[in-house]
């Protein structure tokens, strides 16, 4: 359990990340896109796609929309358009940055990531060069209004059969084993927490600690990835901390 500093900044941190993200309804509609293609246009037999609609109408994507993104899903699993790719590579102060896209032009997806990359002081790598680092888990989102404290999440957590919960620069999670979350995730309503989103995703087994420069330009730099319309994920192993005059 980690992030005490972050508690009492937890809801205007979210809305920050959230608006530096700038989610899209493109981006909600690819995810979509890519879940269906990877397990099935069945949300109860797919726990991502599961997820991922749960997420779009968390932000009011409409339904007709969503039924399309699904259809052209399956279109894509049968060989049509989109296939789903893997960058890694390092930015600023030495982290350890790993991509998760979807493109229908390789080459041109590459060649983006890389200028983005360098622009801000990064540097894209070979395939496996940072993904040892990052583990599978199954990360619940939920909403903190209504908890009192990490302790307090940490409980609900527990008794929901999870293994641990935290805070990070997104927000409140909890964290299980993969096959585990959609279990976990149904127990957690039943508590009466507000479930945002549950899936796997790469959690990297330490952090790497940023300030100053490294900080402003290791930001910017995954702003910068995750605002890339191919760019469905990036997850990374830096702790962007607390900047002087937050908090």
């Amino acid at each position: 359990m980690s992030g005490h500093s972050k508690w009492a900044n937890i809801k205007r941190r979210k809305a920050v990340v959230d608006a530096e993200r700038g989610r899209t309804f493109s981006r909600l509609t690819r995810e979509i896109v890519s879940a269906v293609r990877g397990g099935g246009p069945n949300p109860e037999a797919n726990i991502r796609l599961k997820a991922a609609i749960e997420k779009a109408r968390a932000h009011n994507l409409p339904n007709e929309t969503i039924e399309r993104a699904i259809a052209r899903g399956s279109r894509a699993a049968a060989g049509e358009g989109y296939e789903e790719v893997q960058y890694e590579g390092y930015g600023p102060g030495g982290v350890a940055l790993l991509l998760v896209a979807s493109t229908d032009n390789r080459n041109r997806t590459a060649a983006d990531i890389r200028h983005l990359f360098a622009k801000h002081g990064g540097s894209l790598g070979e395939s496996g060069c940072v993904a040892w680092m990052f583990d599978r888990r199954g990360r619940v989102r939920v909403d903190a209004e209504g908890l009192d404290s990490e302790e307090a999440l940490l409980e609900a957590a527990l008794e929901a059969g999870a293994d641990d919960a935290g805070v990070d620069d997104e927000g409140a999670f909890v964290e299980t084993a993969p096959e585990r979350v959609e279990e976990v995730a149904a127990a957690l309503r039943r508590r009466g927490l507000a479930v945002e989103g549950a899936g796997v995703e790469m959690v990297a087994a330490s952090r790497v600690e940023l300030e100053g420069p490294d900080r402003r330009r290791f930001a910017a730099l995954v702003e910068a990835l995750e605002g890339h319309d191919d760019v469905e994920a990036v997850y990374h192993n830096g702790d962007l901390g607390e900047e002087e005059g937050e908090g």
